[in-house]
C-alpha cells in the first residue's frame, strides 16, 4: 500500500484549494484522492488492532470499522440533506463490491491459475445473507407506495423497523461465524506485512478517522456545484464514483489475494463487504440520521432494486459450484459496465 499513500499529498492540497476559494471540481477530485490512503490506513490498524486482541474481538472490530470511510462519508452526506446521494451511494458500494471486485478477482485469478477452487458453504452463507439483505431493503421500497397514501409517516416508521431487524440478522450472523465448530474463513494477512503496537495502531486509527471526516466534509460541501459543472447527477456519482474513493485499498487486496489462488478470502472480502453494507452500514445510517435531525428512509429507486437483484442472483449462481474461472469475472465486469452507462444517462 506504499504506492495509495502517496496520495495524502492530495490532503492538504485540498484544505489549500478549499481556503482559496478554487474550482469546486478541484476540490472535490483532491478530496476524494486524499480519501483512498486514509481509508487504507484505517484499514491497515484495524488489522494490526485485530491481531492483538484475539479471533472473536478481532473479528468484530474488522466487522465494525472495515467500511468506516464508506460510512463517515455518509454521514457528512446526510448532515448536507443529500440523501439520494447516500442512498445511491449503499447500492454502489454494494454492487462495487458484488460485480467490480468479484469480477476483477475472478479474472486476474482465473486468467493466472485457470480454474479456481473455493468453499461452497462459507461462499452460500455470504451469497444467502446477501440476497436476504436485498430483500430486507426492497420491502419498504416496495410497501411505501401502498402505505404512504394514507400514513406517509409509517414509511419512517417502517424503515426503523426493518432496519432493527436487518442489524439483528447481522448479529447473528456474526455470532454463527464465531460459533461454527471449524473456522468458516481465515482471516486476510495485513497488507503492510507487519504490526504496530496497539497504541500506534490507535492513534494511527484516530488520525486517520479524523482527516477522514475532514475532507469527506470539503468533498461532500463543494459536491453539488462541482456535479453541476460536470453535467452530473448525483445518482451517477453516488452509485459508482463515491463507493471506488472509500473503497480502493480493500479493492486491491482483494484481486491480490485471488491473484495469489486464495479465492476464498478474495470472496470473503468482496462478498462480505457486501453484506456488510446491506446488513450494518445502511440500517445504522438509518438511525444516525434520526440523531442528526434528517431522517432517511429506506426507499431506494426501482432501478436500484432491480440491479441489486440482478447482482445477489449473479453471485449466487457463482457459488453454486465451489470453482470458477477467469471468463465468470469478464461476465460480471460487463454487467457492472452496462449498469454504470445506464446509470449515467438516469
Amino acid at each position: 500500500m506504499i504506492g495509495i499513500r502517496v496520495l495524502l499529498i492530495a490532503a492538504p492540497l485540498a484544505l489549500l484549494a478549499a481556503g482559496m476559494g478554487a474550482p469546486p471540481v478541484l476540490t472535490v477530485a483532491l478530496s476524494a484522492l486524499a480519501l483512498i490512503p486514509l481509508a487504507a490506513l484505517i484499514g491497515e490498524a484495524t488489522e494490526d488492532l485485530a491481531e492483538r486482541t484475539g479471533p472473536v474481538v478481532g473479528g468484530l472490530l474488522n466487522a465494525t470499522l472495515g467500511n468506516a470511510a464508506e460510512l463517515i462519508i455518509a454521514l457528512a452526506g446526510i448532515r448536507a440533506e443529500l440523501l439520494d446521494l447516500v442512498k445511491a451511494s449503499i447500492t454502489g458500494s454494494i454492487l462495487g463490491n458484488l460485480l467490480l471486485v468479484l469480477g476483477l478477482s475472478l479474472l486476474v485469478g482465473g486468467w493466472r491459475h485457470g480454474l479456481q477452487r473455493f468453499s461452497r458453504q462459507r461462499a452460500g452463507m455470504l451469497t444467502t445473507m446477501t440476497v436476504l439483505s436485498f430483500i430486507a431493503l426492497g420491502i419498504p421500497s416496495l410497501f411505501s407506495h401502498t402505505i404512504a397514501e394514507d400514513h406517509p409517516e409509517a414509511v419512517e416508521t417502517m424503515s426503523l423497523g426493518v432496519a432493527g431487524l436487518m442489524l439483528a440478522l447481522y448479529g447473528l450472523g456474526m455470532l454463527y461465524t464465531f460459533r461454527a465448530p471449524e473456522p468458516l474463513a481465515a482471516p486476510a494477512p495485513a497488507a503492510h506485512g507487519h504490526h504496530r503496537p496497539p497504541l500506534q495502531a490507535l492513534g494511527l486509527l484516530l488520525a486517520a478517522t479524523l482527516g477522514v471526516v475532514v475532507m469527506s466534509e470539503l468533498l461532500v460541501h463543494a459536491l453539488e456545484p462541482a456535479l453541476h459543472a460536470l453535467g452530473l447527477t448525483e445518482f451517477f456519482v453516488g452509485i459508482i464514483l463515491i463507493p471506488l474513493v472509500g473503497n480502493v485499498a480493500e479493492h486491491l487486496v482483494a484481486v491480490h489475494m485471488a491473484a495469489e489462488n486464495r479465492l476464498d478470502l478474495s470472496l470473503e472480502i468482496a462478498v462480505g463487504s457486501s453484506m456488510q453494507i446491506a446488513l450494518l452500514v445502511a440500517p445504522v445510517l438509518v438511525f444516525a440520521s434520526l440523531a442528526l435531525g434528517r431522517p432517511m428512509d429506506l426507499v431506494f429507486h426501482p432501478l436500484e432494486l432491480m440491479a441489486l437483484m440482478m447482482a445477489g442472483a449473479i453471485a449466487a449462481f457463482i457459488a453454486l459450484d465451489g470453482e470458477t474461472n477467469w471468463l465468470e469475472g469478464a461476465q460480471l465486469l460487463a454487467v457492472y459496465g452496462m449498469l454504470g452507462i445506464a446509470f449515467f444517462f438516469v
